[in-house]
């Protein structure tokens, strides 16, 4: 095989590769670091002894993840304050009147995290729960849940029978059960939650959210928080944040009305699709401060994950620039 035609393979399957590295390891940074490992493994493997280019890539991916995710998640246990995902954010410029464009990046060629299966849930608050899995539970349950492997497959990848994959797949749906979740990606509340009319109408929400929040009217943003919506920081011990979620709607609306006061037009927002739902981008004198996804339940905000840690924005700038 040339090295054209090994090049030309690894880029048609990248956007699964990627989709699988990034819901195991909830970061972008990491997922991208995990498939260049990959790749070159990949150049430096004999092609011809292969009877799938996907599957070998797969497992490779997946068996990466595990090895790197029990490394993540103990550096996590010390994690200064919250600990959030890192971000896949989506630009989004939204028009005048009711067409507002938060698609992002319409005219561009889509890039890999554009085109992660958009039938799964990408949540924050789906990733947090993944984080309570074990690494082999977490790979058998997205493996088969998100990505609709068969448990052959499944044991091939992780080296296991085909029984201990259904065991964890079994472990892996309990636990989440136990945070009163959904545990299937793919059930009609989630692939409501991807559709047009959908995405639509929380653009047309999120455009009130944030000229309410631009512009510091209380009694707006509280018409769109849900009463005991959550604001959740992650400023790593890099920048300040919340060490504590912040509950209410009341308090929640203070604080933003507080920004507005202290900061006043040096604060702008930016609409954007973060994680697959409407959220938004903050900048404080043209720098990004914030990325700040959304949670919305029966057309309010119900809670709010506020990303402030610079090392989880650096990949974000870096996309705003080559955008603009």
């Amino acid at each position: 095989m040339t090295d054209d035609l090994a090049l030309a393979l690894f880029t048609q399957h990248r956007p699964r590769l990627f989709g699988v590295a990034y819901r195991m390891l909830a970061s972008r940074s990491e997922a991208d670091d995990v498939l260049q490992d990959a790749w070159l493994r990949w150049h430096a493997q004999d092609k011809a002894v292969l009877d799938s280019a996907e599957a070998w890539l797969v497992t490779v991916v997946t068996r990466l993840c595990i090895d790197r995710l029990r490394q993540l998640q103990q550096e996590r246990q010390h994690y200064v304050g919250h600990w959030l995902p890192e971000p896949l954010v989506d630009l989004a410029e939204p028009g005048p009147g009711p067409d507002i464009d938060l698609y992002g990046q319409a005219h561009l060629a889509p890039s890999p995290e554009q085109l992660l299966e958009q039938h799964s849930d990408l949540s924050f608050a789906y990733l947090l729960l993944l984080e309570r899995l074990k690494p082999e539970e977490r790979a058998a349950f997205l493996l088969r849940e998100v990505f609709d492997n068969d448990y052959p497959d499944i044991a091939a990848i992780l080296q296991k029978s085909e029984a201990s994959c259904r065991q964890l797949v079994h472990r892996a749906r309990e636990r989440l059960a136990r945070q009163g979740h959904q545990a299937d990606p793919r059930s009609p509340a989630v692939r409501a939650a991807s559709s047009p009319v959908t995405r639509e109408t929380h653009a047309l929400l999120l455009e009130k959210f944030m000229q309410a929040l631009q512009s510091g009217q209380r009694e707006a943003m509280l018409g769109l928080l849900a009463e005991d919506a959550r604001l959740i920081g992650d400023g790593g011990g890099k920048v300040a944040s919340f060490p504590h979620p912040l509950e209410g709607a009341e308090r929640i609306s203070w604080l933003y009305y507080a920004n507005v006061r202290r900061f006043g037009a040096r604060i702008v927002y930016r609409a954007a699709w973060i994680n697959g739902a409407a959220g938004l981008l903050r900048y404080v004198d043209g720098v990004l401060e914030s990325a700040q996804a959304l949670q919305w339940q029966a057309g309010r905000v119900s809670a709010i994950y506020v990303v402030r840690n610079p090392d989880k924005l650096a990949a974000i700038a870096r996309q705003q620039l080559a955008v603009d």
